[in-house]
């Protein structure tokens, strides 16, 4: 069963509850003031009847003329009228009150015991009531428009606010550092927006404090360990021949090349690094470079380029790559240098989801079905030296092939413009 959402702006749902609430009072309000100017028309015309009926009562009596349209014994008289007369009693009646006004008949019983009446039709009041119904909905009309777009003026406010509030948030998420929700809504109006502004200002704060204390922890853990792991190595080094000593330096090694990645890792993350800007041939570059690094990968080189860039880092970014697929996946090993587009692609289980879903991470090696060796530095290293250059780092699994194998697939995407001096990096457009 397929389930639909309906995304509406809050702007729009303010604008359609004012509209609402709006429209609710006009209709109340007009069906008060029509049912009122209707009763006072009836209980108008009733009495107008009947000081018509009085004063034909009165011509009749004094001079035996038949005025205001007064009729003796009218055989249409209603029956509640001649049951009225019968008793001695003058009274009105209502007939037909349609559109096309009220009927009203009164009548009053003589001194000789007939029954004198008059009847007509107010066509001149029910005129008068349906002038006052189009005023009613024109002026409801008027009033659910102002609501409306007093609704979408408020609305497009707040939404204004959020908007902004929600466009810093995401830069925060991104690491942006220096954005603050309450400086990016701004304006002069104190309400609700301000408080979840101050609150997440609080909580960037918070976050940017405990990861810079993170992150100087490792620095300094890193950094001390550097020393006794140098001493480990050259005593290592005295050794005598043996396979002891192989697995002591071998350890001792790996140790070594662990608190390197972690110093680099703390650099990275502090945003102190920048690019020393070369220009090179990519599709050369990449030959080379990967002839030393896997000599068993295979290169291919769709469209060469020149690019701007620190053959350094790229150096760094293409090694890492390559020494993940190797750890982690399986051959054939694959790099392609397509224009600014770089490849690399192993046929192994692919990576794992976490890694999809929310990037590399530090000490994350991967899943179950991965091979699970690494401190899963590499790819972190490699995410952050892109980030230095100015480039977009990109993994994702490839199709299966014929035969079955699948992969995991690592783009590297370099800018057309290298990063300013000032640490600003270009916009990457990648496709879908």
């Amino acid at each position: 069963m397929v389930k639909l959402a309906l995304r509406t702006g809050l702007r729009w749902k303010v604008s359609l509850a004012i509209a609402a609430v709006s429209a609710l009072v006009a209709v109340a309000l007009s069906l008060v003031v029509h049912n009122a100017a209707r009763v006072s028309m009836l209980d108008n015309s009733r009495a107008a009847m009947n000081e018509r009926v009085q004063s034909a009562q009165r011509m009749y009596e004094k001079y035996r003329i038949l005025g205001f349209g007064a009729k003796l014994d009218d055989e249409r008289l209603p029956e509640q009228l001649k049951k009225e007369a019968a008793r001695g009693l003058r009274a009105t009646y209502l007939g037909n009150t349609g559109a096309a006004g009220p009927e009203v008949w009164a009548s009053v019983p003589l001194r000789d015991g007939r029954v004198l009446s008059v009847h007509t039709q107010f066509k001149d009041r029910a005129r008068v009531l349906q002038d006052l119904d189009r005023v009613l909905v024109l002026g409801s009309v008027s009033v659910v428009m102002g609501g409306i777009a007093l609704g979408v003026l408020i609305g497009d406010q707040l939404s204004r606010r959020l908007r902004k509030a929600a466009t810093a948030a995401r830069k925060l998420a991104e690491g942006d550092s220096e954005v603050r929700v309450r400086d990016a809504i701004g304006g002069r109006v104190r309400d609700e927006t301000d408080d979840l502004a101050r609150a997440v200002d609080g909580m960037a704060e918070a976050l940017q404090q405990r990861l810079e204390a993170e992150r100087r922890v490792t620095a300094d853990i890193a950094h001390e360990l550097r020393t006794p792991v140098t001493g480990l190595l050259t005593a290592a080094e005295l050794l005598p021949p043996g396979r002891p000593t192989e697995l002591v330096r071998d350890r001792a090694q790996a140790m070594r090349q662990l608190v390197e990645d972690v110093l680099e890792v703390a650099r990275l993350d502090g945003f102190a690094e920048r690019a020393e800007l070369q220009e090179i041939a990519l599709a050369e570059f990449v030959t080379r470079r990967v002839r030393v690094a896997a000599p068993e990968a295979r290169v291919t080189v769709l469209r060469d380029a020149h690019v701007s860039t620190d053959p350094r880092r790229l150096e760094r970014i293409l090694g890492n790559l390559l020494a993940n697929a190797a750890r982690h996946g399986k051959p054939p090993f694959e790099v392609t240098v397509e224009g600014r587009v770089l490849r690399v692609r192993d046929h192994g289980p692919g990576f794992p989801e976490a890694l999809l879903k929310d990037g590399p991470s530090r000490f994350r090696t991967g899943s179950k079905d991965r091979a699970g060796t690494g401190h899963g530095l590499g790819l972190t290293i490699a995410a952050g030296q892109a980030r230095v250059l100015g480039a977009r780092l990109t993994f994702r699994n490839a199709e299966p092939t014929a035969e079955g194998r699948e992969g995991a697939v690592a783009v590297l995407w370099l800018p057309e413009s290298a990063p300013t001096n000032t640490g600003s990096f270009p916009v990457i457009e990648v496709p879908d």
